[in-house]
């Protein structure tokens, strides 16, 4: 009896520290200091986002008369100085670009300690940045963390476009196919994008590497089957793409061409 009693101690005090040690798990920014200058072009303009206890630091591509604006939720690693590398596919699209840094990540100040603040923080943000895009285009675009914050506030505002590259179909998915001995409610962060996709009434693009260990691409599969519009919703499947390298194909960078072209041309949705 004493090995089972052993083993029940041990799997507790496992579970115990993924409660408690989750933010480690999800979360891995990179720091800035805040005198750091970001090598951008003269377009891009540093801004910031007050929130409760923190502020956000952002990037903020503007050109002269936009047709709409991309509003970027980064993945869980490094911080503005590496995700804000590609300008030029949203200039050639005649829209403008914001990216946020969550807290902790680059400049931002303070921790990350519930989803409910994280989805707090996104909603902060789009609220400063939407008022200058009143009667334009609206594309979310999520990237791995990013895309189930995206997913999220897609369904409560409902951009023309949601962009969703190498998503989950929810953390409690993810964590299950990882963690199978972990139960559900342990999960503190569950973002599920498989509960707010079908919400989604705009165009969906999700874009996934095929050899992606880290998320499968049977998650993007799951929320293709959830979207609300099969004519609306459509999968790019990367044959040669992991996880870090999925923008790297042509084919990723043309789907997305195409998709912000067509969310341009399109009828704008009711808001």
């Amino acid at each position: 009896m004493a090995i089972p009693a052993t083993a029940a101690v041990l799997w507790a005090a496992a579970v115990a520290a993924l409660w408690f040690g989750q933010e480690r798990l999800l979360f891995r920014p990179s720091t800035l200091p805040q005198d750091h200058r970001f090598p951008v072009d003269a377009d891009v303009h540093e801004t910031w986002i007050d929130v409760p206890g923190a502020r956000l630091n952002a990037l903020h591509l503007k050109l002269p008369n936009p047709d709409g604006v991309v509003f970027y939720l980064h993945g869980n690693g490094s911080s503005l100085q590496g995700w804000f590398v590609d300008p030029k596919l949203y200039r050639a699209a005649n829209v403008d670009l914001v990216m946020i840094d969550y807290r902790g990540y680059g400049k931002s100040s303070g921790r990350i300690a519930s989803e409910a603040q994280l989805l707090d923080d996104v909603r902060a943000a789009w609220r400063q940045v939407a008022p200058a895009y009143a009667g334009k285009r609206w594309i979310f675009f999520g990237r791995s963390l990013g895309t189930g914050l995206a997913a999220r506030l897609a369904a409560e505002v409902q951009p023309d476009l949601t962009v969703l590259v190498s998503p989950y179909a929810s953390m409690v998915q993810l964590a299950a196919e990882a963690y199978p001995w972990v139960p559900a409610p342990v999960l503190r962060y569950p973002l599920r994008s498989d509960l707010a996709l079908p919400e989604v009434r705009g165009a969906v693009l999700l874009l996934h590497g095929e050899r992606d260990t880290l998320i499968p691409i049977s998650h993007s599969e799951r929320l293709l089957s959830l979207a609300r519009s099969a004519r609306q919703a459509r999968l790019v499947r990367l044959p040669a793409a992991a996880h870090g390298d999925v923008h790297h194909p042509d084919a990723y960078r043309d789907a997305l061409a195409t998709a912000l072209r067509a969310a341009l041309a399109a009828t704008p949705l009711p808001r």
